[in-house]
């Protein structure tokens, strides 16, 4: 979901950008128009997230799934090893990604709780000669989030924040390497955002593509290929949103607020519940089953004649899932637990 001041101001300025007479997607990306709008998109990103100098920021493509292969290609500087995290749908596909170009260490995993949980940090067994070590902050399908941030001693550490960064404040310098697919908060599809320190890029061997190296990136402003130009004024209307809701700690709240009601709703309720672990609970992405599963699709049936939509749980879970990102207002959710509670009255 995408603001809706977002989606009415680039309707507006659809055919005629402040008048320069084009939409932005028929700019030239090396125009003046255009490199405007890339330098004020990041430098908003760099200012909401408070990220530090000695950090590079790249826009990419691919999503999230081709920093899957990239990361272990740019930093593993010799090494070869790497410590991965899984505790979901998402890990799992990293880590299977990451094992194409080196040893995988699994430091912890919850696949055993069918990652209900996130395995407790002292349990944690992080090879030390690794060369970084890899979480994902929150797994979109099995509804599970970190609530701290792991310490991963003096390995780099990198973590996937495709689908809660800019939902809660972030400290980048714990990080080597975070990186996110825009499609969750920050805009469409089709922009992958990589927060990366200094002292990790230029360290790929010299037999990775160029449009793959971050040294390479850099250096070329994310211009190295034509960049993905309306989506990056996109996710800059974006960013300039968040900033006009009084910014990252502010959505934090409301992010907070929404998640704690749809829950207290699940887990008052007799007909719907919630598997994962009370402390490692998602606030983007709440994943809930009916007692009695033959409801399932009368449920979603009826949502959707409501107008609630996109509910079905991953196919690998079922049941169903309400995702609640930044842009998803409160009254949201608010109309989705008065549609569940109506469900169940009846029912």
């Amino acid at each position: 979901m995408l603001p809706e001041s977002v989606l009415v101001q680039a309707q507006q300025e659809m055919l005629d950008w402040q008048g320069s007479g084009m939409s932005v997607m028929e700019m030239s990306h090396r125009g003046k128009q255009f490199m405007a709008i890339a330098e004020a998109m990041k430098n908003d990103l760099i200012e909401l997230m408070g990220i530090p100098a000695n950090y590079k920021v790249l826009f990419l493509q691919g999503g999230a799934s081709a920093q899957f292969a990239m990361i272990p290609q740019n930093i593993l500087n010799g090494k070869t090893k790497a410590s991965y995290v899984n505790t979901g749908a998402w890990s799992t596909s990293a880590i299977k990604e990451a094992g194409k170009y080196c040893e995988v260490q699994l430091a912890a995993s919850s696949e055993a709780e069918k990652f209900t949980t996130i395995p407790e940090f002292d349990t944690w067994n992080i090879d030390k000669d690794a060369a970084y070590l890899h979480y994902t902050s929150n797994e979109t399908i099995h509804g599970v989030e970190f609530s701290e941030v792991p310490e991963a001693g003096d390995l780099p550490l990198v973590c996937d924040m495709s689908s809660n960064i800019l939902s809660r404040p972030v400290d980048v310098s714990r990080y080597g390497l975070i990186y996110a697919g825009t499609q969750k908060n920050m805009g469409p599809a089709g922009v992958t955002v990589v927060i990366v320190r200094e002292d990790l890029v230029g360290l790929a061997p010299k037999s990775v593509p160029a449009v793959f190296d971050y040294q390479q990136q850099a250096k070329a402003d994310s211009m190295l290929n034509t960049p993905a130009t309306y989506n990056w004024y996109l996710l800059g209307l974006v960013l300039q949103w968040l900033k006009q809701q009084g910014g990252i700690s502010a959505i934090e709240q409301t992010n907070q607020r929404k998640a704690a009601k749809l829950y207290q709703a699940i887990d008052q309720s007799s007909l719907y519940s919630n598997p994962v672990v009370k402390v490692h609970r998602s606030k983007m992405n709440v994943p809930f089953v009916l007692a009695d599963a033959a409801l399932d699709k009368e449920f979603l049936s009826l949502a959707e004649k409501s107008g609630l939509g996109s509910l079905p749980g991953h196919r690998s879970v079922g049941g169903m899932r309400a995702s609640i990102y930044n842009a998803m207002p409160e009254a949201g959710v608010d109309a989705l637990i008065d549609f569940m509670a109506e469900f169940e009255r009846s029912h």
